[in-house]
């Protein structure tokens, strides 16, 4: 295997989870009627004793997690984002946020780059949903090793969690060792712009970081994995560094990862920020790399944003 193979975070989860399975026997997979697609299938295969299938019915799979972690087990509930936290959003706020049940949220196929699903199914909205939520830590994994290595992470953290995962292979990224810091430096040239990305957008901020730094244009990429609780000092710290940062994520602008910097920063170290994300609009049948093109969501979009950074008089 090579540093570069290309696999998707969903991918990782499946790997985490089957591990976790191993290690803590309370640890049980909850699916709705997606098993393969969730990559939940390598559990159910191990132990098939400690897999329940629910079907159909997100809002009850919520139930069913919360009450099995009422009673000690740790369930991973999951779905597609557009079912869960889209359908069942209420189960998840009530009755595992609000009774703060140990139950872990695994959603996949969020973003635009589910692709030819179509816009019915492109989960845009659910840091947005999640984020709010009182006691929800929300993950947001860069790539394969990230994702199988917060499943891991989430096992420990007592209470509700969020793992936002995707369907689209991307390459392994070439990582700090400190898989679960929020704070991975992918490209550490000089000070000019800084560029916080999350999820398998970080990959596209890597590139659009190296094709600047050959153009002379220095800039710093920083892998928000962990969007709540969000690390204030080191976002402080990152921005302090910089006369204006660029967001990056495949997601509403409206309540994302770049409205819960720009939320922070505005009350504590006021910066010029631009935001690539979808901008109030739904998603469309597709090919990945035309949506991410059409949405202006990959390397050359966050590279145009730069460029207009530049040339505003920083």
């Amino acid at each position: 295997m090579t540093k570069r193979e290309l696999r998707s975070t969903r991918d990782g989860f499946g790997e985490g989870l089957l591990e976790a399975g191993i290690q803590n026997e309370n640890v049980v997979a909850l699916s709705a009627d997606l098993t393969e697609s969730t990559r939940t299938n390598l559990f159910a295969e191990k132990f098939p004793e400690r897999f329940i299938q629910v079907g159909v019915a997100e809002q009850n799979l919520a139930s069913v997690a919360s009450g099995m972690a009422a009673m000690g087990k740790i369930p991973f509930m999951t779905s597609f984002a557009i079912f869960s936290p889209g359908r069942n959003w209420e189960q998840i706020r009530t009755t595992i946020a609000y009774n703060n049940t140990n139950v872990k949220i695994a959603s996949s196929h969020a973003g635009v780059v589910t692709g030819p699903d179509g816009g019915s199914h492109q989960m845009l909205e659910d840091i947005a949903l999640m984020r709010v939520i009182p006691r929800m830590t929300v993950f947001s994994p860069a790539d394969f090793e990230e994702a199988k290595q917060m499943t891991l992470e989430a096992v420990k953290i007592e209470g509700p969690v969020y793992l936002r995962l995707s369907r689209l292979p991307t390459p392994d990224l070439d990582l700090e060792a400190e898989l679960l810091s929020p704070f991975r430096s992918l490209a550490s040239n000089s000070l000019q712009v800084g560029i916080i990305a999350t999820g398998h957008l970080v990959y596209q901020a890597q590139q659009a970081s190296l094709e600047l730094e050959k153009e002379g244009i220095k800039t710093t990429v920083l892998n928000l994995s962990i969007i709540k609780p969000l690390d204030e000092k080191l976002i402080l710290d990152f921005a302090k560094k910089f006369k204006a940062l660029v967001t990056v994520e495949d997601h509403q602008l409206a309540g994302g990862m770049g409205s819960a910097v720009a939320e922070f920063l505005v009350q504590n170290h006021p910066i010029q920020i631009e935001f690539v994300a979808v901008k109030n609009q739904f998603g469309q049948s597709g090919k990945a790399e035309e949506l991410l093109r059409h949405y202006e969501l990959d390397s050359r979009a966050i590279k145009e944003v730069v460029y207009k950074l530049l040339n505003s008089n920083l």
